[in-house]
């Protein structure tokens, strides 16, 4: 998929052949060797190319760079799953049948090992050479190509290992007709017999990790009933046109995003929120795409196609999370490009060693031979250098190395997702683990964002002019005033301003269409009503405008309340007062309790006033010296500066729409909001159900997630740093080196799938 974002495009490519992290490498400097390629970045576990390329650069150009590097492009995105099973089926049956023909070579080492005189020395070397000669080079082709194409780039890969230690094991088969030497081609077989089934697990245990984006893919209807001229047809999803009326009844998938326009039904839509409570839905409310219709019947409006909808949002965000890296991941890719020529290297030192010196390398190995069945320090050097050789080489293992990271984040970004959190990157996952304090905004992220007005007060007493004196007009009704502030708010998408008109509306009062509009932003409006000016906003904004208070003691009694109160003003009267209030989420005290808990510091920060604010915060357990309230956005982004200047890692959490500046300036912006409203997009996590509870499980996931890469990371360091010396002094069959080999690999990929089993 492409996406313009000015004249650059970003390019995803599906690729195959890799069979290690240096492959990937390959791959990515290929790419960025084509002219107009800004960046390439190449995921080895999720086997995707994320390639940032002027526009004008064509995918047939970025293909020929994978070729010409000697891997492959499949055809289409879409056909991933279906092209990896029957790639994952082939593994399966190269793995089955190099072991049949293997099984044969099994037997003669029986033979060889036993004083059964069944067949002569001869007869074995021969037919041992036959079997291992089609093992080795018939079912080893693949491994073969992959490490010629790395020798034709200039770089060693995991196959390189494999192919090399192979074909030297498979040399011995030939010289033990020509001079006395241990033959090895049967090892050297059983290597590349072990080495395929490996391959085939690994890959597999990689699917399971992807699982949770296939998932979410599958969640997506095939079909939707959709009402044409009169008449309900069934259609592909894909031939759904925006404007298409969708009839979905009891049971069946929402098929596509879109509006209610008729009937009324609770919807479950704990696959794409993570929230288990249906949502109920009726005609204006939006419906998301995959979501279930439990019971009556509605009719939906299509509003998104194609990669428009939510759903494919989600699955293309997952998938760039999962394509990025982690800061600690720099010091890895560091390591695996110099991994395999190290052990070139090494494997090439034991040889000419226990070539050269067999006695000095025996009395270390003799400390552990008594014990090792396999280990026969009476065979010749030529011999013991070519075992310990080989077992270095197929008992190192990069590939550990290369999947600790990628496989986590596959897993863990996977789980958040089916429980409405998206990570952005993985640099962000690892930054939470790091945050000092947390700031609030106010409105829809502690409550619920949904203003109603709650009190009108009006006439009480007589208006005060600007000069002080008392207007002879005692005050206007409740209606007027109403009628005349949402008129003014006609123009303006505030919630506040939206709660007076609903309540305009509720109370069947006729709105006028305002002549002017101006929109002061934190403070308030302006607007021209029947030729009169009409202001609509905060004391500052009156205190700017010169309009004098006239309800003081009202504005102080409701604000304690932790209501919030906007005045109303004509010309230069204050004519009124106007109060609102939003419910508190019912989570929000427990889950910024659960932030205390982890040691961070909350601040609540709002545009509301002073009085509301820390009513709201003794509420919800928020320090009160710890609120800021009446600020504009600009006074958002230097709270958080000013924080992080005091040495704090800060997290801002807001809409991502209002609060974007400020999230964009905090280490981690964190967008909240409910289904298809919140802007995905805009910030480093965003919280798909709205809930303060998912804030919290981002940080238990995030820690998790960072925790699995450090264990991964571990073992693969302590695999290689103990399993090769014990090869390289001869201590090591190299049938059980490749069986290592194979294991550090799944154990790395089957602990990152266990952050699927993570209960939050």
């Amino acid at each position: 998929m492409s996406n313009d974002h000015s004249n650059i495009e970003r390019t995803d490519l599906s690729l195959s052949g890799m069979s290690c992290t240096t492959c990937a490498s390959t791959i990515a400097d290929s790419l960025e060797d084509v002219d107009g390629v800004q960046d390439a970045s190449v995921n080895f576990a999720t086997e995707r190319a994320d390639v940032s390329h002027d526009s004008d650069v064509p995918v047939e150009e970025l293909i020929e760079a994978v070729e010409a590097a000697g891997y492959g492009v499949r055809d289409e995105l879409l056909n991933d799953e279906m092209e990896g099973e029957e790639e994952l089926q082939e593994m399966r049956r190269m793995a089955i049948r190099a072991w049949i023909v293997t099984s044969p070579i099994v037997l003669l080492m029986v033979f060889m090992w036993t004083p059964l005189e069944v067949l002569t020395g001869f007869q074995i070397d021969v037919a041992m050479f036959v079997f291992a000669t089609i093992v080795v080079f018939y079912y080893g082709r693949t491994t073969h190509a992959s490490a010629i194409r790395g020798i034709q780039n200039g770089t060693f890969n995991m196959d390189s290992l494999i192919s090399i230690g192979t074909l030297v094991a498979w040399v011995t088969g030939v010289m033990v007709f020509v001079t006395p030497i241990e033959n090895y081609a049967g090892v050297g077989a059983m290597i590349m017999a072990s080495h395929n089934v490996g391959t085939y697990l690994e890959h597999r245990a990689k699917g399971r990790a992807s699982s949770a984006i296939e998932g979410l893919m599958s969640m997506q209807a095939e079909t939707a009933a959709v009402q044409r001229d009169g008449e309900e047809i069934e259609l592909p999803i894909e031939d759904v046109e925006i404007g298409d009326v969708m009839v979905v009844r009891p049971g069946e998938k929402v098929p596509l995003d879109g509006t209610v326009i008729e009937g009324r039904s609770s919807v479950d839509e704990s696959m794409v929120t993570g929230e288990s409570d249906p949502a109920t839905k009726e005609e204006g409310d939006e419906v998301i795409g995959a979501t279930v219709n439990q019971s009556g019947m509605i009719k939906v409006r299509a509003e998104k196609v194609g990669d428009d909808t939510f759903l494919s949002q989600v699955v293309e965000l997952v998938e760039e999370a999962q394509g990025t890296k982690v800061p600690i991941q720099a010091f890895t890719d560091r390591v695996t490009n110099y991994f395999v020529p190290t052990v070139l290297i090494l494997a090439a030192l034991s040889f000419v060693l226990w070539f050269l010196f067999p006695d000095g390398m025996g009395a270390v190995a003799g400390i552990g031979a008594p014990y090792l069945p396999w280990v026969d320090l009476a065979l010749d050097p030529l011999t013991l250098g070519i075992f310990a050789a080989v077992a270095v080489l197929v008992i190192s293992c990069p590939c550990a190395l290369g999947l600790a990271t990628p496989t986590a984040l596959m897993a863990g970004t996977g789980k958040a997702a089916e429980n409405g959190i998206l990570f952005r990157d993985g640099e962000a996952i690892q930054t939470m683990k790091d945050l000092d304090v947390v700031v609030l905004d106010k409105t829809g992220t502690i409550t619920e964002g949904n203003h109603s007005v709650t009190d009108v007060v009006v006439g009480d007493h007589p208006s005060v002019s600007a000069d002080g004196g008392h207007l002879e007009d005692p005050g206007l009704t409740e209606r007027e005033v109403v009628r005349l502030a949402a008129s003014a708010e006609r123009g303006s998408e505030h919630p506040i301003g939206q709660a007076i008109i609903e309540y305009a509306e509720d109370q069947e009062i006729e709105l006028a269409e305002p002549a002017a509009f101006d929109n002061v932003a934190g403070k308030g409006i302006q607007a021209e009503i029947d030729g009169r000016s009409v202001y609509v906003g905060n004391t500052k904004f009156f205190d700017e405008v010169g309009i004098p208070l006239a309800y003081e003691d009202e504005l102080q009694a409701l604000e304690q309340e932790g209501k919030t109160t906007v005045l109303v003003g004509i010309e230069d009267e204050n004519v009124g007062v106007i109060s609102t209030a939003d419910t508190i989420k019912e989570e929000s005290h427990d889950a910024i309790q659960a932030l205390h808990d982890r040691g961070l510091e909350t601040w609540m920060i709002t545009g509301d006033n002073e009085r509301t604010a820390r009513a709201i915060a003794e509420t919800v357990d928020i320090d009160p010296s710890r609120v800021m309230a009446g600020v504009l956005p600009q006074d958002k982004i230097d709270k958080v500066s000013e924080l992080q200047e005091e040495g704090y890692n800060v997290a801002m959490v807001g809409d991502g729409i209002n609060d974007a500046p400020a999230l964009k300036q905090a280490n981690i912006g964190v967008a909240i909001g409910t289904g298809t409203d919140i802007a995905i997009q805009s910030s480093d996590v965003s919280l798909v159900r709205g809930s303060l509870d998912a804030l919290v499980d981002s940080f238990t996931l995030s820690e998790r997630i960072f925790s699995k890469i450090k264990q991964n990371l571990f073992w693969a360091f302590i695999y290689n740093a103990v399993a090769i010396p014990i090869a390289f002094f001869g201590l090591l069959h190299p049938v059980i080196a490749v069986a290592a080999m194979i294991t550090s690999s799944i154990s790395v990929i089957t602990n990152s799938t266990r952050l699927g089993n993570i209960e939050l």
